[in-house]
């Protein structure tokens, strides 16, 4: 495994260097995509685009990082919502879809297939539609057409905030969709993901960005310290409830396509029996020789580590923890000190986002950019 270059994350300037596509300024601008949001969709959805009864049903279509967004929807909204929400990330739009359902079509370049195809069939169908994506793509043309609500995500070169990929961009996408929910009245929580509660989401946002940013040293800056934790480590990531689960979700993805660190993900309590029966195999604790020749035997392989996602207090994760260090697994755990199930979400995934990023360019990695990734995408099309 590719060594960790330390002093590369306590030089700003190295690190502004070797961050050639500014991923660290667009993690940095996620409130300032939260409060773009809200303008663009109040000017962008107009009153005549939005339901004025509850729909039957939320169907969300995205596909990879987009995809995050039906998972935040359905955790927020819950299995005792009002409403049931579907996620499709491929595929036809069901059959069942029609004028009394509402369609959220995700695309940040609006050129997904997949999301086309559904709002333009969502909005033959005659449901309502909210598509969010780049101006001038195919799929706001689409909504264009059948007259839907469009959301148009700001570029670079317009005074926005620098939008590398669909993964530094989450806010942007996520955001008009919890507007019109809340409007809804489809969340229990409505009044943290209105405006008022998504204006103070933009500052948890702002402040996890100077706790994190690159001028902040390593022995002080939490995401750098939770870099230098993961590396040379096979991280298993753990949620404890809905919203904590969609952020370990997001956590092993940003860990695997930035950090390039293969990670798994679970949510407690119902993976606990899965992770702890791992403390006793390979990737476990092992005792160290002190008679192994490193040029002979080969570097000592990468160790299990538990990357706890801490949204509010939990037995199971304690128990687990515990049992972990009694085995010699060592444990990472990442609390927000924020008090509303969204704030939580934001500033434990901007915490997990910053340490993938730290790590990708510490490795000598370009976070921006995933060769093999771009290799599979250009093969299936």
């Amino acid at each position: 495994m590719t060594g960790l270059d330390e002093a590369l994350l306590d030089d700003e300037e190295a690190l502004g260097q070797a961050d050639s596509a500014h991923v660290l300024r667009a993690l940095a601008g996620a409130g300032a995509q939260v409060r773009q949001a809200i303008e663009r969709t109040a000017e962008s959805v107009p009153d005549s685009a939005r339901f004025t009864d509850r729909p039957r049903a939320v169907i969300v279509a995205g596909r990879g990082g987009s995809a995050l967004v039906a998972d935040a929807l359905a955790a927020l909204i819950g299995p005792s919502g009002p409403v049931p929400v579907v996620a499709l990330t491929g595929g036809a739009l069901p059959a069942w879809v029609g004028a009394l359902d509402l369609v959220v079509a995700v695309s940040m370049s609006g050129r997904a297939e997949g999301a086309v195809s559904i709002a333009a069939e969502a909005g033959r169908r005659g449901a309502s539609v909210l598509s969010v994506s780049t101006p001038d793509s195919p799929l706001g043309e689409v909504s264009a057409r059948y007259r839907a609500a469009h959301v148009a995500v700001p570029q670079r070169g317009n005074g926005a905030i620098p939008i590398a990929t669909t993964r530094t961009g989450l806010w942007s996408m996520l955001t008009p969709a919890l507007l019109l929910c809340s409007e809804l009245g489809l969340i229990p929580d409505g009044p943290d993901t209105g405006p008022a509660g998504l204006s103070a989401l933009a500052d948890a946002l702002d402040a996890e960005a100077e706790a994190c940013r690159p001028a902040s040293p390593a022995f002080v800056n939490p995401a750098k310290a939770l870099a230098m934790e993961l590396h040379n480590t096979v991280p298993v990531v753990l949620g404890n409830g809905p919203m904590a689960t969609v952020a370990a979700h997001r956590a092993a993805a940003a860990l695997a396509r930035t950090a390039r660190i293969p990670a798994a993900f679970g949510a407690l309590p119902d993976d606990a029996g899965d992770v702890v029966a791992t403390f006793g195999g390979p990737f476990a604790a092992r005792e160290h020789d002190v008679f192994a020749d490193p040029f002979v035997d080969g570097p000592s392989g990468p160790l299990l580590r538990l990357l706890m996602l801490t949204l509010a207090e939990d037995r199971t994760e304690t128990v687990v923890a515990d049992i972990a260090q009694r085995n010699g697994v060592r444990v990472s755990d990442v609390r927000s000190d924020q008090d509303t199930p969204l704030r939580t979400f934001g500033q434990v995934v901007a915490r997990v986002d910053f340490a993938a990023t730290y790590l990708a360019l510490a490795g000598g990695h370009d976070p921006s950019v995933n060769p093999q990734v771009a290799d599979l995408r250009d093969a299936l099309r």
